[in-house]
């Protein structure tokens, strides 16, 4: 019986810790060059920092099309304590066997990042 009411614990508390990344994870798919791409940015660690100081908020970011995906951990630097904090990203396409640089402007609000715009250089094409 202790062992059943553990095992039940331990599942309650990785089903709550699951459901509390998944909330913080955001989904979208950009047309690049006539190729869907879905980005997927999971927020996986949120520090507490005092307000207007940097901070570090680590985000799985995955990148897919139909023929290929990459997924890396990024630590990317926001300003704490904005209702809306932005950076730039640049993602080398190649992994994806799409040439060029994908420069996104990512945004934190409310836990979770999202696309906010993105170019595709060479060229200076507006993806977003």
């Amino acid at each position: 019986m202790k062992h059943l009411v553990l095992t039940s614990a331990l599942l309650l508390a990785f089903a709550a810790t699951a459901a509390a990344q998944q909330n913080r994870c955001t989904s979208e798919t950009l047309q690049v060059r006539g190729t869907p791409v879905t980005i997927a940015l999971c927020v996986t660690a949120l520090p507490k920092v005092a307000p207007a100081r940097e901070m570090p908020v680590e985000v799985t970011e995955t990148f897919t099309t139909a023929r290929a995906s990459f997924t890396r951990l990024s630590s990317l630097r926001f300003i704490s304590g904005q209702s809306v904090s932005r950076v730039i990203e640049d993602v080398d396409l190649g992994g994806l066997r799409i040439d060029g640089t994908l420069h996104l402007t990512l945004e934190l609000a409310g836990g979770s990042v999202r696309i906010e715009g993105a170019i595709l250089t060479p060229g200076a094409i507006t993806v977003k």
